[in-house]
Order: structure tokens, then C-alpha cells, then sequence
């Protein structure tokens, strides 16, 4: 399109955004992507050794991934043809195959570049592979989803994959300076309001120049936004998160490991994260509530109590005043002391049960309503622990071919210490009484 422009004269009236007229001319000059581009990036040593394959750009929007599939066909000698999954069907993908293939036979080769490639259905991401194989084409694929969840096992099996990081806050600052320079102005922000505008950018430069576009346009002559003001004339770009995709499931699972790790610090600031970014509050109370019977269990038994008690504490009052009762059980379960005995001994139990099947459990803990099963000795030899000395029999209620199993080991912290001694306690009454099978 833009050739179509040059080709009218009407290329310099055309509007176009300060990101696309601030689009790098060469590899130096995109910035935040030095673990790939800088002296021994990966994607230097490709091109040095003059090995360039078919890759998976895989990062957040705003890293560069289109720019540098543009610029990697400049620094070779392929043609660069360029497909958005969400605009191309299997016509789009024949047509530019073919025209690969030609080329091939014609000694030229083809850097096809498809944006948003995890949009592609399984057999659409299947018809790449013979083109990709014999070499028709040097495929790069931009996704913004985990291609370890979106893309074919075989496709990802023929591919490089290159991450691309979030702009760090350095990178977005140089973006901003050269904005300033192309735009021949400084921006009108004072230094705290430009580290906020940083920060709104959320990582992705392409945001950023966004951004500092909409402050120049919205800025009388010599006016200088503070902080508050910029946040009236710039509305807060939303946080990159989808409920159903890997920003998700990151952010829960560092939600998680905070707690279990007892950084109430951390586990508030992800629990925040993921409310400011529309989470459902009742996922994260289920949460809570698994953390505590998973992580904590009996060392603090209170932990349940406090999960369920703040799912009930948001259902009553509703937000925004529910989201302090499961912030307030964020940080008890963060704090409390941590034993996953429980957890182990229940899954230690599934696999005992699996691997020897319906074992029948000793006569003595079986009723005997009949008297077949009287005969048969159900019941016979039943201590009431009741009427026992301390109440606690000692007998073993195990199958007799499986034998007495330790499934549940407490842990020396919280409360489960208690039940350790417990458990100790009446170790040593079945040894003295004889029942220690």
C-alpha cells in the first residue's frame, strides 16, 4: 500500500501514526531485544553464519516481532511476503505457496512472514510443512500465545523458537528520545509524569508511541502535564491479560507459589494484578481456598476456615468491598505455616488403592448383620476403642495381604506438630501392646 502511495506523489500528505514513522530501517536500531539482536543475540550468530531457518517469534505485542521479520529479508536475499492469519484463508496460503515454489525453481528464496500464525487452524498450520521442508519457503511465524499450547507439534518441530521480552523501562525511555528527536519537540510532561507514562505503556513500545502521540495532540502550546493530568488527557491502557489464555494461568501461578513460598508481599501485588485486570474474584476464592488445603492443610486448620469464610464474606457484600475479606486471606494464607502432608498422603492413598485393587478389609471392623456372617467371624474380636485404656485399641485395621502403610507424615510446623505427637503417642501403645504390624 505504501508503495502505491510513493508510486501517486501523495505518500508525505499521508497521515500516518508516529510508530509506523518510527519504524526501525535496520536491526540496530530496535531496542529491548538484546538477548536476540545484540553482538551474540541468537538471531545475529543465525545471520552471521549465514543460517537463517524457519522461527517462531513469540512475545507480547509492541516487541518488534513484524519489524524484524521485515528487516531480517532485508539483510538477506529473500523476497518478503507477508500473511495476518486473521485475514487469510487456504486460497491466501496456495497462492503465496506457489508463488514460493516458483521463485524456488527460479533460485530465489521466500521469507513468508505469518502474524498472529496460532489463529491458523491445525490443518491449515499442517499445509506449511512440505513448503517449509523442501525449502520454498523460510517461514516466520508471530504469535503472541505460548506455541507450546497453539501450534502443531510437527510445524513447532521444523522451527526456532525466539522469544521476544516486554520492553524494559530503559527501551521504552530511548523510544520516547527518539520520538522527541523525530518530532522535533520534547514532550509536554514533567519527569514524574513521563515515568508514568512508562509504566502505562505496559512494556510495549508501539503503545508507548502511541502514547506520547495523543499527549502531543491533546497539549495547548506550552502546557506541561504533571502526573494527575496526564492520567485525565491519557485513559490507561488496559493490562495485556486474557482470562482464557497464558497471562492468565502466569499470573495465578505466581499468585500461588507467593503463598506457598510466605510472601504475603508478592502474593498481594499478583493478587491486585489480576483483579485490575477484570479476574472473576470468585476463581481467585477457589483458589485461596485449594491453597489452603493443598499448601497449609493441617498445620493450620484455620486456613479452610478463613478461604471459605471470605468467598462467603465477597458473595455477601459484592465488590468492591468483598475484594479486602479474599485480600485478607491472601495474606493468612501466605502467612501461615505450610505442610503439604496431607496433600502427599491423599495421593499416596490413590495409588495404594489403584495398584492393589479390592483388598478385603480384617473381620473385626466388619458388621455382621446376619448370621452367616456371624458364622464367618464378621465383627469377631472388635475393640470398642471407647472402653479401651486411653481410649485407642491399637488394633490394625488393615488388609492382611497389604499390611500397615504410613501414608500421612506431619510436618514439625503449626499445629500439625501437635497431631505428629499424637500420632508418635499412639505408635508407641500399639508397640507395647503388641499391634505394631
Amino acid at each position: 500500500m505504501s508503495d502505491l502511495f510513493a508510486a501517486a506523489g501523495l505518500e508525505k500528505d499521508a497521515p500516518r501514526p508516529l510508530a509506523d514513522r518510527m519504524r526501525p530501517k535496520n536491526l540496530s536500531e530496535v531496542v529491548g531485544q538484546d538477548h536476540l539482536l545484540g553482538p551474540e543475540g541468537a538471531l545475529t550468530r543465525l545471520l552471521r553464519a549465514n543460517s537463517l531457518g524457519s522461527l517462531i517469534f513469540w512475545g507480547p505485542p509492541g516487541t518488534g516481532k513484524t519489524t524484524v521479520a521485515r528487516l531480517l529479508a532485508h539483510e538477506t536475499t529473500y523476497v518478503f511476503v507477508q500473511l495476518s492469519a486473521i485475514f487469510s484463508g487456504v486460497a491466501d496460503l496456495k497462492k503465496a505457496f506457489e508463488a514460493a515454489r516458483a521463485r524456488r525453481l527460479a533460485g530465489q528464496g521466500t521469507l513468508l512472514f505469518v502474524d498472529e500464525i496460532h489463529r491458523f487452524n491445525r490443518a491449515q498450520q499442517d499445509s506449511f510443512l512440505p513448503y517449509v521442508e523442501d525449502g520454498s519457503v523460510i517461514l516466520i511465524g508471530a504469535t503472541t500465545e505460548n506455541p507450546s499450547f497453539e501450534l502443531n507439534a510437527a510445524l513447532l518441530s521444523r522451527a526456532r523458537v525466539m522469544t521476544f521480552k516486554s520492553l524494559d523501562e530503559e527501551a521504552i525511555r530511548k523510544l520516547l528520545a527518539r520520538a522527541e528527536n523525530v518530532e522535533g519537540k520534547p514532550l509536554p510532561v514533567d519527569a514524574d509524569a513521563r515515568e508514568a507514562l512508562i509504566a502505562m505503556a505496559d512494556g510495549d513500545g508501539r503503545a508507548a508511541l502511541t502514547l506520547a502521540e495523543e499527549l502531543w495532540r491533546a497539549a495547548e502550546p506550552g502546557e506541561t502535564f504533571d502526573r494527575r493530568k496526564l492520567a485525565e488527557v491519557v485513559q490507561r491502557r488496559a493490562p495485556i491479560y486474557d482470562k482464557a489464555q497464558e497471562g492468565h494461568y502466569n499470573l495465578i501461578s505466581a499468585l500461588h507459589k507467593c503463598v506457598r513460598g510466605s510472601d504475603p508481599d508478592a502474593a498481594l501485588y499478583y493478587f491486585a494484578r489480576m483483579l485490575d485486570a477484570g479476574e472473576d474474584p470468585l476463581f481467585l476464592a477457589r483458589r485461596i481456598v485449594r491453597m489452603a488445603v493443598e499448601d497449609i492443610g493441617l498445620a493450620d486448620p484455620q486456613a479452610l476456615v478463613v478461604a471459605n469464610a471470605a468467598k462467603d464474606a465477597y458473595d455477601f457484600l459484592g465488590s468492591p468491598e468483598g475484594e479486602l475479606a479474599l485480600a485478607q486471606a491472601v495474606v493468612y494464607v501466605a502467612t501461615a505455616p505450610k505442610s503439604n502432608a496431607n496433600y502427599n498422603a491423599y495421593k499416596a492413598a490413590q495409588r495404594l488403592a489403584k495398584e492393589h485393587g479390592s483388598l478385603m478389609p480384617p473381620k473385626i471392623i466388619l458388621n455382621a448383620p446376619t448370621k452367616l456372617m456371624q458364622r464367618e467371624g464378621y465383627g469377631e474380636g472388635y475393640q470398642y476403642d471407647h472402653d479401651a485404656p486411653d481410649a485407642f485399641s491399637g488394633q490394625n485395621y488393615w488388609p492382611e495381604s497389604l499390611g500397615r502403610k504410613k501414608l500421612y507424615r506431619p510436618v514439625e510446623r503449626g499445629f500439625e506438630r501437635e497431631i505428629g505427637k499424637r500420632l508418635e503417642y499412639w505408635e508407641r501403645l500399639r508397640r507395647e501392646r503388641g499391634d505394631a504390624s
